[in-house]
């Protein structure tokens, strides 16, 4: 079954967990907790490790452990993030760990992408999961 999901995610927490000073850069490890509205519905712990310059933000990667459901599927799975940004423009993908899902997802691959904008952070999932 091939899907298509949409919708918005509020970041219910931010910690900083470490961050280290280097020429031209700064270095950070943050732990992050986010509540979804969608067609993903439910909480996710994520880890991200930054790179900020003088300039902005710069990159960061991350992984993330959902739990929820999807389109009405409950069970868990696992996010790969890597962004960034240059001259004001900004990139956010995510993919899908492969056999990371559990219960009714398991078995779940895809990919996809977040923008932020004046409205929140919105979400992007392309997925494909195994017929029943």
């Amino acid at each position: 079954m091939n899907g298509h999901a949409t919708g918005t995610f509020d970041i219910t927490n931010w910690t900083e967990l470490a961050t280290e000073e280097k020429e031209g850069a700064t270095f950070g490890r943050n732990a992050i907790a986010k509540t979804f509205h969608g067609d993903l519905t439910g909480t996710s712990t994520t880890e991200i490790l930054t790179v900020v310059t003088p300039e902005g933000p710069a990159a960061y990667v991350g992984v993330e452990h959902f739990d929820g459901t999807l389109h009405g599927r409950k069970g868990t799975f696992a996010l790969q993030h890597s962004a960034g940004s240059h001259n004001g423009e900004q990139w956010l993908k995510w993919q899908v760990v492969p056999t990371s899902g559990t219960g009714e997802l398991a078995g779940l691959t895809g990919e996809g992408t977040i923008r932020v904008d004046g409205d929140g952070h919105h979400y992007l999932l392309d997925y494909t999961l195994p017929e029943d």
